[in-house]
């Protein structure tokens, strides 16, 4: 059996959908009730409350291990997790980290991150860290504005990155659950192509078939409207990637291909997937 957690998110619904597809019994784990496919065991447990996950590990041999937000909290301690997952017999674990971990390793939250993969590769368990980039579903911050004023609004218009599509980390991580190749890896994840927050609009006007206009916040604008979802910190820190992405940041993985045979999917292919969001 494998337990997928953060199951109702864009990369756990998909990752859910491939392993049940695949033929395997899956247990999906979420802090609320929630639909899932047929034949998948829904739980709900909180990832804050190790202990809340002790049921769902019960008859696993994998587990595919996604952080929520507050894990990355100070008084948090995700390594109880992995050692929770150690203690009921679970064999594997596909770990999500973050890019961030090699391109900006002195952020307190990515230090934490990293702390967390050493536990992980320090276990006796079998192991696959992924290191995905920005994701394409982040476009979904803007689906209000588009639904309702045809606008995007967003700070550094002309400034790209390889944002990935989570259906491909999700895949990925399919691969990491289902397979003993890919143990003891650890794969950086980007999309096939740099691109700005002005083309991402381009596309989902394309998808869309009508204009959106896009509009170039400022900094200032942008941390104001992030801090209402995240600690101010965190805008800040997130808007000096978006900013200013390193040479690294930039760089175009050849991971997903190397994992997948075939190359990712482009931003334009998942703006068609995820039209009706804007309309």
């Amino acid at each position: 059996m494998i337990v997928v957690t953060g199951a109702t998110g864009n990369i756990g619904r998909p990752l859910t959908r491939a392993l049940a597809e695949a033929g395997q019994e899956v247990t999906a784990v979420s802090r609320h009730t929630a639909t899932v496919p047929d034949g998948v065991r829904h739980m709900v447990a909180d990832l804050a409350q190790p202990a809340s996950l002790t049921p769902a590990l019960a008859g696993a041999n994998a587990l595919f291990l996604l952080l929520s937000g507050d894990l990355h909290s100070p008084d948090s301690n995700p390594a109880d997790i992995i050692r929770a997952a150690d203690t009921a017999g679970v064999r594997r674990i596909v770990l999500l980290s973050t890019q961030g971990v090699s391109t900006r390793p002195f952020g307190p939250t990515r230090m934490a991150m990293r702390a967390l993969e050493d536990v992980l590769r320090n276990s006796t368990l079998e192991w696959t860290i992924l290191r995905p980039g920005g994701f394409a579903s982040n476009a979904l911050w803007w689906s209000e504005s588009v639904r309702t004023q045809r606008v995007v609004a967003a700070p550094f218009g002309d400034v790209g990155v390889p944002i990935i599509d989570p259906t491909d980390i999700a895949e990925v991580a399919a691969a990491g659950l289902l397979t003993d190749q890919h143990t003891g890896a650890t794969y950086e994840l980007t999309g096939p192509e740099v691109i700005t927050p002005r083309a991402q609009t381009d596309a989902i006007a394309t998808a869309l078939g009508t204009p959106i206009h896009f509009h170039n916040l400022t900094r200032a604008e942008a941390k104001s409207a992030m801090s209402q979802a995240m600690p101010p910190e965190l805008a800040e820190d997130t808007l000096t990637i978006l900013g200013a992405p390193t040479p690294e940041e930039l760089r175009i993985s050849p991971d997903v291909e190397r994992v997948l045979g075939r190359a990712p999917r482009t931003f334009a292919e998942w703006a068609g997937r995820n039209v009706a969001a804007f309309r």
